[in-house]
C-alpha cells in the first residue's frame, strides 16, 4: 500500500538547553566519580526518559534529604533549591553538588540583593513549580509575593508601595511575562528590576521557533513532559501564533494517527528537557507511516555552555 505523503518540518532549535545539558551531565560524572548510589532530590530535570536513564546507571531519586543517608552525595536539581535545602545537606555532612541551571541562580543571586536593599520582591512564575519554590526559599517567608496571571498583577496588593522589585521564572512564556511586567511598571513606577526579564536564551529562542513554525503547520507536535514548564509553554505558543491544532506528547506512543492522518504539514519541536533521541524516535514513527519530506528550520546556533562544578570538572570528559 503506498504512503500517504506528509511534509515535516523541525524546529530549531529545540531540546536540551545548556542547562539541562549540564545538569544531566553532573549526574553522570559524579556517578563516574564516586559509584552508584548518588542520591538526587527530586527530577535532576522534568523528563521520564532522562530519569530512567540516569537511574539505571545508579542514581537514586528522592523527594527529600531524610532519604538520604548522611554523609552521601547528593545533587539538587537543575531548578534549584531554597537556602533551608543546603542548610540541611551541610548539617549531616553530605557532598551537595548543587546542578542549578546558572541563569536559575542569577535569579537566585538578584532576589536576594533586592531582600539585603530592603525591597519586597514580587515574582512572576507558577505556584508550585520547583523553580518558583527554590527561589522563594533564598529570603525569609513574607519577602516574596507570587503574581501568576495579568489579572493578579492588576490586582495584587503588595505589602508596601515603595521598595518594590519583579524577578521572573526562566521558563515562562515570553509574551505574558512581558505583559505582566508591563503592568506591574505601570502600576508601580519605581520599581527595581533586572536589565531584561529572566526568561533564558533557551526559552526564547524554542518559543520564537515554534511561533515562526505554527502558521505553516496543519499539526504541531512539541514533545516534553507533561510537568515541564517550558514545554507546556511551546505547546501554548504555538497555539496562540496560529497552528491548526499542536499538541504536547511525552514520546512517539503517545502520537494522534486518526489525527495525523488529515495533516499535510507537521511541525515537531521539543522542550528544553526533552532528549534528542525523543525528537529521533517520532521521526522514526512518522517515517513508518507516511512518506515524509523533511525539512529544517533555519534558527539560531546555540553556542552556551556552562561549566560543571569543579568537585567534576576533573572528570568531565
Amino acid at each position: 500500500m503506498n504512503k500517504s505523503k506528509k511534509r515535516l518540518i523541525l524546529a530549531a532549535p529545540r531540546g536540551f538547553c545548556a542547562g539541562v545539558d549540564r545538569a544531566v551531565k553532573i549526574v553522570e560524572q559524579a556517578l563516574l566519580k564516586f559509584g552508584p548510589p548518588v542520591y538526587v532530590r527530586h527530577e535532576i530535570v522534568h523528563n521520564k526518559r532522562v530519569v530512567e536513564s540516569l537511574a539505571a546507571a545508579g542514581a537514586v531519586f528522592v523527594k527529600e534529604l531524610d532519604e538520604v543517608p548522611d554523609g552521601a552525595p547528593v545533587i539538587f536539581s537543575a531548578h534549584g533549591v531554597a537556602r533551608s535545602v543546603h542548610q540541611t545537606a551541610k548539617s549531616r555532612a553530605m557532598l551537595a553538588i548543587d546542578a542549578t541551571c546558572p541563569l536559575v541562580t542569577k535569579v537566585h543571586t538578584e532576589t536576594s540583593r533586592h531582600h539585603r536593599k530592603g525591597r519586597h520582591i514580587l515574582l512572576i512564575g507558577h505556584a508550585g513549580h520547583p523553580e518558583v519554590t527554590g527561589t522563594m526559599g533564598q529570603v525569609p517567608p513574607g519577602s516574596i509575593t507570587l503574581v501568576e496571571t495579568a489579572e493578579a498583577a492588576r490586582q495584587i496588593t503588595p505589602p508596601q508601595q515603595d521598595g518594590l522589585a519583579f524577578a521572573t521564572q526562566t521558563t515562562l512564556s515570553v509574551e505574558d511575562t512581558a505583559e505582566i511586567i508591563t503592568i506591574l511598571q505601570h502600576r508601580f513606577p519605581d520599581i527595581s528590576g533586572p536589565p531584561s526579564e529572566d526568561i533564558c536564551y533557551a526559552t526564547t529562542n524554542r518559543q520564537k521557533a515554534v511561533a515562526e513554525l505554527a502558521p505553516e503547520t496543519d499539526y504541531m507536535i512539541i514533545i516534553g513532559a507533561a510537568n515541564s514548564s517550558n514545554s507546556r509553554r511551546l505547546a501554548e505558543v504555538a497555539m496562540r501564533a496560529g497552528a491548526a491544532e499542536a499538541v504536547l506528547i511525552p514520546e512517539a506512543s503517545e502520537l494522534d494517527f486518526d489525527r495525523l492522518d488529515k495533516a499535510d504539514i507537521i511541525g515537531l519541536s521539543a522542550g528544553a528537557s526533552a532528549p534528542e533521541i525523543l525528537v529521533e524516535e517520532v521521526i522514526a514513527a512518522l517515517s513508518a507511516r507516511y512518506d515524509l519530506n523533511i525539512s529544517h528550520q533555519n534558527g539560531p546556533a546555540e553556542t552556551m555552555h556552562f561549566k560543571l562544578p569543579a568537585i567534576l570538572r576533573d572528570e568531565a570528559v
